[in-house]
């Protein structure tokens, strides 16, 4: 018998310019690891939400200037059900998304979301290697299922401070032993080296997790040209505001030059001319500004693009990435 879904009032799914907006209720709420809290997220009037592909996530608006980037973690099938998952952070931003979600948000509650996109996507391959730190996990369980449901080998090292702090351990469970648990209070951290070195020509590796973990796997990767690699990280790598020179961006639509002060992001100084642009997190992360290059070379700082498409120039993320040269010329 099919069971029949009950609609009490129209979707409040919305396209707002590139993206959609949705208003959805806390359907089920549970503790998935220490400090880790899932969240399965409905459409408040019952209806579909948009679908999506591994690898993307939302965001979550908690307020008019506070919107956190979580991975979704279920069923791309299920299109009535989003699966997120939260890390209470113990150094968290002010103010923080993660303690908002795990002191104020409950079962039944409605929260305000935007999305999906995905700048994190699943490489097609003939081989995939998984490898995830932390909370880093998310955007990797469903990427695991789409390449079991293919039949494609793959092979998922996962490591955490221990394993009270490694999520979603139990639908692993059933990979058996194409999945390895690594952790750190046991043993040690994982060796990234000796996993892409064992790595197949043609492998697809993606990584998610702390900053460390993705410096070393890139590193690692340099000398293995015959694989490629997609990483996603927590936050955008840290810089020195004290080093950054003062630059001109033209807006090619309006032929205006803004200057960008030393302290100062390109997203901040054109909002001061009173054009409202696009973006979300803020930080280099959720792609939301992706601004076209016309001319000029960026100074990539997010952690969106790929190696390749930062060397292309061909776009930036502007809320964190600057000049390497004295001007540069936007599609604004």
């Amino acid at each position: 018998m099919t069971a029949v879904r009950t609609v009490t009032s129209p979707t409040t799914v919305r396209r707002v310019m590139r993206e959609y907006e949705a208003e959805v209720v806390v359907q089920r709420r549970v503790r998935v690891a220490d400090r880790i809290v899932a969240f399965e997220l409905a459409e408040a009037g019952g209806h579909i939400l948009p679908e999506w592909q591994p690898g993307a996530h939302i965001d979550v608006l908690m307020g008019e200037k506070l919107a956190r980037q979580y991975s979704l973690c279920g069923d791309p099938g299920d299109r009535f059900r989003w699966r997120i998952a939260v890390l209470r952070e113990e150094q968290p931003r002010t103010p923080s998304g993660s303690h908002h979600m795990h002191d104020l948000v409950a079962e039944g509650d409605r929260l305000r979301i935007r999305g999906p996109r995905n700048q994190f996507p699943l490489d097609p391959a003939a081989e995939h290697l998984f490898v995830a730190g932390g909370v880093g996990i998310t955007p990797i369980l469903p990427m695991v299922a789409e390449a079991q449901a293919a039949g494609r080998p793959w092979r998922l090292v996962y490591g955490a401070r221990s394993t009270t702090e490694m999520a979603f351990t139990d639908e692993l469970a059933g990979h058996g032993d194409r999945v390895t648990l690594v952790p750190q209070d046991t043993d040690g951290l994982i060796d990234v080296a000796g996993l892409v070195a064992a790595a197949a020509p043609g492998t697809a590796v993606h990584c998610c997790g702390p900053a460390p973990l993705l410096r070393a796997i890139r590193e690692a990767a340099l000398g293995r040209p015959m694989i490629t690699l997609r990483t996603e990280r927590f936050g955008a790598d840290a810089a020195d505001p004290a080093a950054d020179h003062a630059f001109d961006v033209v807006l090619v639509r309006s032929g205006e030059t803004v200057r960008v002060q030393g302290d100062q992001s390109i997203l901040h100084a054109v909002e001061a001319t009173g054009r409202r642009l696009l973006s979300s997190c803020r930080a280099g992360m959720c792609g939301t500004c992706e601004t076209t290059v016309v001319e000029g070379v960026p100074d990539h700082r997010d952690s969106v693009l790929t190696v390749e498409e930062q060397n292309s120039g061909e776009t930036m993320m502007i809320c964190v990435s600057r000049c390497a040269a004295d001007r540069l010329v936007l599609d604004i």
